[in-house]
């Protein structure tokens, strides 16, 4: 063996080497639309968040979620309009502007004054995708081509989990019913949907496909604004957004080697009523 590997093998077993490998840490928490935006194909239909029993629940929640001590909060706002979310936080911060119902400001601003971070980040991009509104229109394509019953099908059951998700927080606390939705084997359940999709279409025109490809392309545009926020291995950054973008924003942070990710489970314990 010559100097040179002996010398390498020696810093593949220093303290030196454990640490440069070491990286941030992200713990992403898939929300459902608290404010009820109804803008998605499937819409959970969320009770009043603002009444003093969730809003006790909500403040257990961040509670939480504090004790990641994350050092960026990342929310589902658009990146372009960071000077906006900074103005909200800053009215926040001075008791001038009350938190809506939306879980940016329930969670994301409620949770950055309590570890008193200097901003929240804004991390979202949702503009036009390339191409013609046609060119993403699997709707179109499905009754223009005897799918209807298909399409039917599959939204069907994209609104039959909203469904049960609306359910589900008659009967439990917000904490144990964001432990449900962000359940790996949840998420996967439901991301599953988007592969059927690819069947509303043809090799020469796939609506279908296509929508998925922006929603992929979507999400890694967000991603990389994830990225541009951590600039040590000691951060740790929390992630509020959109339930259906978590698989995503996990498998891009863990299969791009950036981040570590870290469980919401780990933080979040079901808290009785």
């Amino acid at each position: 063996m010559t100097h040179r590997w002996i010398l390498l093998s020696l810093l593949a077993l220093s303290p030196l080497a454990a640490t440069a490998q070491e990286k941030p840490r992200m713990l992403m928490l898939g929300s459902v639309h608290l404010a009820n935006h109804n803008r998605d194909i499937a819409n959970t239909q969320v009770e009043n968040v603002l009444a003093p029993k969730r809003q006790a629940e909500i403040e257990s929640l961040v509670d939480q979620l504090a004790a990641f001590k994350p050092t960026h909060i990342a929310i589902e706002w658009p990146h372009a309009k960071q000077a906006a979310l900074d103005a909200r936080y800053a009215a926040y911060r001075a008791g001038t502007y009350t938190l809506s119902a939306d879980e940016t400001d329930q969670i994301g601003l409620r949770l950055a004054k309590k570890l008193g971070l200097p901003r929240v980040d804004a991390v979202d991009w949702n503009d036009n995708a390339p191409g013609k509104d046609a060119d993403y229109d699997w709707e179109a394509w499905a009754k223009a081509n005897g799918k209807t019953a298909q399409y039917d099908q599959l939204v069907g059951g994209f609104k039959a989990g909203a469904v049960k998700e609306t359910e589900l927080l008659k009967t439990h606390t917000v904490t144990e019913w964001y432990l449900y939705f962000n359940d790996p084997a949840v998420m996967h359940q439901d991301e599953k949907g988007y592969f059927d999709m690819a069947f509303f279409g043809d090799d020469a025109n796939n609506p279908g496909a296509a929508w998925v490809g922006q929603w992929y392309a979507r999400n890694l545009r967000i991603f990389t604004h994830l990225r541009e926020l951590v600039t040590s291995p000691s951060d740790r950054l929390l992630v509020v957004y959109g339930a259906g973008h978590a698989p995503y924003l996990r498998k891009d942070a863990t299969e791009s080697g950036v981040f570590e990710l870290v469980e919401p489970s780990a933080y979040l314990k079901a808290t009785h009523r």
